[in-house]
C-alpha cells in the first residue's frame, strides 16, 4: 500500500490513480526508469562519454539519486512570466542564491534557471548540484506581447559556468517553430559535443489550438507529437505538461494521425493519456518529466502528488515543479518537493 500521506492527498481519487491498470500500451514495452538507465539505455546511444557522465550526474544526485527518477526545480519564470509575477509572493527568490539553496535543501537532482541566476552562483554551487542552464526564453515585455523563444546566450557560456546540461523551449505549432527547431537542434548538438545533457520544454503554442469546446494545447495526441519531435532533435529529457484531453488532430482537422491512437493507444484516464506521451519519447528511452504547473495555494501539494503519481505510473521519469515550491516560504517549498519525491521513492507505486 502507498504511503498514507500520499493516499490522503489523493483523497477520494486515490483508487482511481493508484489501482488503475493500463490496457493500452503495455508496461512491458517501456524502458522504465531504473538505476541502470545509463548503462542499459544511454550507453548504446551516440552520446559521448562526457554526456553519459552528465546524464548520470543528474540521475545520481538528490533524494532520488540512483533510482532512475528525477526531481528538478525550474526557476526561469522571472523572464517567462516577469520577475514581479514570479517572485512578489516570496521576494527572497529575487536573490539567485536562494533558488539554488531551495533546490539543494529540497533534495532535487538538479536546478534549472537562467544564465544570470546560475552564473551568479556558479563558483559556489556548480560542483554541488547539477546546473541546467535555460538557453532561450520568451522575453514577454515587447508591446504588444508576442510569443517567441529567442536565444539569450551561448552553449559555451553554459559550459564555462560548469553547467551539467542545457535546457530550451520550442513552441511547436507557432509561426516561429521552424526557426526554433533549427536553433535548438544546433545548440543541442554542440552541447553534446561539449559533454552536456539536453532538456527540452516541448510546449504547444498557437491560438487555433484553443477552441470554444476545448484547449488542445495539452491534448495527448498533439503533445505526444511535440515530444516525438523533441526526441528527434536528440533531447535527453523531455519536459511536457500533463495531458488534460485528447483528439486535437480530429478537432482541429489538420496534420495526420491514426484512429488507433484513440481506439487502442489511449483512453480518457490521465495515466493512459500520459503513457501515450511516454510512448512518443521512444517508449521511454528518453525520459518524460511533467511540469508541476502554477501555484494555486492550498491545493498545491495534492495537485503535485497527483501529477507525480500519474507520471510515475505512466512510465515517466519524474517531475519538474517550480512555482508550487518557490512561491511559498522556503520550509514549505522544501516539504512540497520532498512529498513529490516520496511518490518516486514509494516502491508500492508501480507502473500501471
Amino acid at each position: 500500500m502507498a504511503n498514507q500521506t500520499i493516499i490522503d492527498l489523493l483523497g477520494n481519487n486515490a483508487a482511481y490513480y493508484l489501482d488503475h491498470k493500463c490496457a493500452t500500451i503495455s508496461k512491458e514495452d517501456l524502458y522504465s526508469p531504473s538505476k541502470k538507465t545509463v548503462d542499459e539505455v544511454w550507453a548504446l546511444s551516440n552520446r559521448n562519454t562526457q554526456t553519459l557522465k552528465s546524464i548520470q550526474s543528474i540521475l545520481g544526485n538528490g533524494r532520488l539519486k540512483n533510482t532512475g527518477y528525477v526531481s528538478i526545480l525550474p526557476v526561469d519564470q522571472g523572464i517567462e512570466h516577469s520577475a514581479g509575477a514570479s517572485f512578489a509572493p516570496n521576494p527572497i527568490y529575487f536573490d539567485p542564491e536562494n533558488i539554488v539553496k531551495l533546490a539543494m535543501e529540497g533534495g532535487c537532482n538538479a536546478v534549472a534557471s537562467t544564465y544570470g541566476v546560475l552564473g551568479a552562483c556558479a563558483r559556489k554551487y556548480a560542483h554541488k548540484i547539477p546546473f541546467i542552464v535555460k538557453i532561450n526564453h520568451n522575453e514577454f515585455i515587447s508591446y504588444p506581447n508576442k510569443f517567441d523563444q529567442i536565444m539569450f546566450g551561448t552553449v559555451k557560456d553554459a559550459w564555462n559556468m560548469g553547467a551539467t546540461a542545457v535546457g530550451a523551449t520550442i513552441y511547436f505549432g507557432s509561426d516561429e517553430s521552424t526557426r526554433q527547431i533549427q536553433e535548438v537542434a544546433k545548440a543541442f548538438e554542440y552541447a553534446h559535443e561539449l559533454g552536456m545533457a539536453t532538456v527540452l520544454w516541448c510546449y504547444l503554442r498557437n491560438p487555433a489550438f484553443k477552441t470554444a469546446e476545448a484547449d488542445y494545447h495539452t491534448a495527448a495526441d498533439l503533445t505526444g507529437q511535440a515530444n516525438h519531435l523533441g526526441v528527434t532533435i536528440q533531447a535527453d529529457i523531455i519536459k511536457q505538461k500533463l495531458p488534460s484531453n485528447n483528439g486535437g488532430y480530429n478537432a482541429l482537422k489538420f496534420g495526420k494521425t491514426h484512429k488507433f491512437v484513440y481506439e487502442k493507444l489511449s483512453t480518457d484516464h490521465p495515466i493512459d493519456l500520459t503513457r501515450y506521451q511516454v510512448a512518443n519519447c521512444y517508449m521511454g528511452r528518453i525520459g518524460l518529466i511533467n511540469s508541476g504547473g502554477e501555484s494555486k495555494g492550498a491545493t498545491d501539494t495534492a495537485e503535485a502528488v497527483m501529477t507525480a503519481v500519474v507520471n510515475k505510473r505512466a512510465g515517466g521519469m519524474g517531475l519538474i515543479s517550480g512555482r508550487k515550491a518557490f512561491q511559498k516560504p522556503m520550509k514549505e517549498g522544501i516539504e512540497l518537493l520532498n512529498t513529490i519525491q516520496d511518490v518516486y521513492l514509494d516502491k508500492s507505486i508501480t507502473l500501471a
